[in-house]
């Protein structure tokens, strides 16, 4: 009786509702009624079906306790993030990109309208607020395509880069598509993409942009069957002149030391085509690499990826962890002579790669204080000249580019922002395969929806758009080129009365001042860990 008597409790009333309801139509339909009463009784019987089931199982409490209408708690769930997005954000509160940024790579990549009226909706006073100083005597707008020449004293081939670039998404994390237009941009704008770890597809060569080739801890597109490195493989695909650079990845932003694993039931055969593994086989990214070992096995390692390539410029790609690591590598350079043409220094708010949330949102340094430590720390070794810095991490803006360059880097890398030009709309699904708008999807039927010969032209125009604004902020400043931004460019906000330079926030070190002993906190423990022979510290 007091099992029945639960049919009555409010929480129970829909499933006893719909029973009943049920019960009735059949009812009707033995009593002789209409033949449309089938449908509702379908209708009622398949809810008081799943009612009952709600009421079996045992994997969700809540519809053991709320049969049927327990439902909608979970499709809630679900839209969550499309109402927070379409309904209830403002423009500038999405995340980890605002409305009003993303709005802003629409605009531009469409060539439509993209200035702002009635002022700036930022609260000017609010502790972080950042701004770049302009000049009484701005300089006129200077011809936007600005190109810094990568390559030290040891390569041969140095290569004119755009100081904007597509950062590392490979071929399996976005569609055949999305490369298409990607590549297909570059090349008429004339910039660079960088093909992530997961090989050269054909998907890469078909418009012939030109890429950075970037070699993760899995060596795809240059890997033996059991996946060491293989150096025949990589000269043979470095040779082509399309690969203008070639990248060692050690660490990535979004999940600074940590692996991955591509299941076998996604390495479809052009994923096995393009990055030299097995199908029917887990494609497996060590969380480390087998290659080297040591600081100074590193830079031969680099030494020997730029002399396999023809003398391409050869760098690596991290986001900075143990600080004492770094200085390490610095002193290895010092010890065997080898020095990278180029350092990409990737910030922990990287995100095109999904993590653990641990990783995510606690692993990694910034990218702020990683460039301006891999800058300084090349300043006190005196190989600053000679080593040019990339910088990734939430670049989309030519405010963000200013930024970064004032902290130390000569050109930045953006992931999500020529992810947002392709139509991207941050749907926040990129893992699942799902993605609505065929940019990170395996899905053919998805990709189908992102039309290259579109996509490509917006790629274009958001790289050709953003180098415009960074020329104006440039002009603005009094300076001609990018390279003239320095830290005393911009201000800081730490309350609503007290604002700092960034040249107070981040202060220089000086030429050789690690060579000659550092006392700047910063550094000068790091220094006296760090030993060229091995990544521990020294004790």
């Amino acid at each position: 009786m007091q099992t029945l008597l639960l049919l009555f409790r409010p929480r129970f009333i829909v499933l006893t509702l719909c029973a009943l309801a049920a019960l009735a139509f059949a009812a009707a339909i033995v009593a002789g009624g209409p033949t449309y009463l089938w449908m509702p009784l379908t209708l009622f019987g398949w809810l008081t079906g799943l009612g009952i089931r709600d009421l079996l199982q045992a994997r969700h409490a809540i519809l053991r306790n709320y049969p049927i209408s327990g439902h909608f708690r979970f499709l809630f769930e679900q839209i969550r993030p499309e109402m927070r997005q379409y309904f209830f954000e403002s423009e500038k509160d999405g995340k980890p990109f605002s409305r009003d940024t993303r709005a802003v790579v629409y605009q531009r990549a469409k060539v439509a309208l993209d200035k702002r009226p009635f002022g700036t909706q930022k609260d000017v006073y609010e502790d972080g607020y950042e701004w770049m100083h302009h000049s009484v005597v701005p300089k006129p707008a200077a011809d936007s395509d600005f190109r810094i020449v990568i390559g030290g004293t040891e390569c041969t081939r140095p290569y004119s880069a755009s100081v904007f670039n597509i950062s590392a998404m490979s071929f399996g994390a976005l569609s055949a598509n999305a490369i298409r237009a990607l590549n297909a941009g570059a090349k008429q704008g004339k910039f660079a993409h960088d093909t992530g770890e997961g090989g050269v597809s054909s998907y890469h060569r078909e418009n012939g942009g030109d890429l950075i080739w970037e070699i993760g801890s899995g060596y795809f597109g240059c890997r033996t069957p059991d996946g060491q490195f293989d150096p025949d493989a990589f000269a043979r695909a470095a040779s082509d002149d399309q690969i203008k650079m070639v990248e060692l990845k050690i660490s990535q932003g979004a999940k600074p030391g940590h692996g991955g694993v591509l299941p076998a039931a996604k390495v479809s055969e052009e994923i096995s085509l393009a990055r030299g593994v097995a199908m029917g086989e887990d494609c497996i990214s060590p969380a480390y690499h087998r290659a080297f070992s040591t600081p100074v096995g590193l830079m031969q390692f680099i030494g020997e990826m730029r002399r396999l390539s023809g003398g391409k410029p050869a760098g690596f790609k991290l986001c900075i962890g143990h600080r004492w690591e770094f200085l390490a590598i610095c002193k290895a350079m010092l010890e065997t002579g080898i020095y990278p043409d180029f350092i990409v220094v990737d910030g922990k708010e990287g995100g095109t790669g999904a993590a653990p949330i641990e990783f995510a949102d606690h692993i990694g340094m910034p990218m702020r204080e990683g460039i301006n430590f891999v800058h300084n720390a090349l300043i006190g070794i005196n190989a600053r000249e000679r080593i040019r810095i990339g910088a990734a991490g939430k670049i989309a803006t030519a405010f963000d580019m200013a930024r970064a360059m004032a902290l130390g880097a000569d050109w930045c890398n953006s992931a999500r922002g020529f992810m947002f030009s392709l139509g991207c709309i941050q749907s926040l699904s990129c893992h699942t395969g799902r993605c609505p708008t065929g940019v990170a999807t395996q899905d053919p039927i998805r990709a189908r929806a992102l039309v290259v010969e579109d996509k490509r032209v917006r790629v274009a125009n958001f790289h050709d758009a953003t180098l415009r604004g960074l020329a104006e902020l440039v002009a603005a400043a009094g300076l001609e080129h990018p390279n003239e931004i320095r830290p005393i460019h911009f201000s800081h906000r730490i309350s609503s009365t007290e604002v700092v330079s960034f040249a107070e926030l981040y202060p220089p070190l000086e030429t050789g001042e690690l060579l000659s002993g550092t006392q700047d906190a910063r550094f000068a423990q790091a220094w006296a860990l760090a030993q060229a022979a091995t990544f521990a510290p020294k004790v």
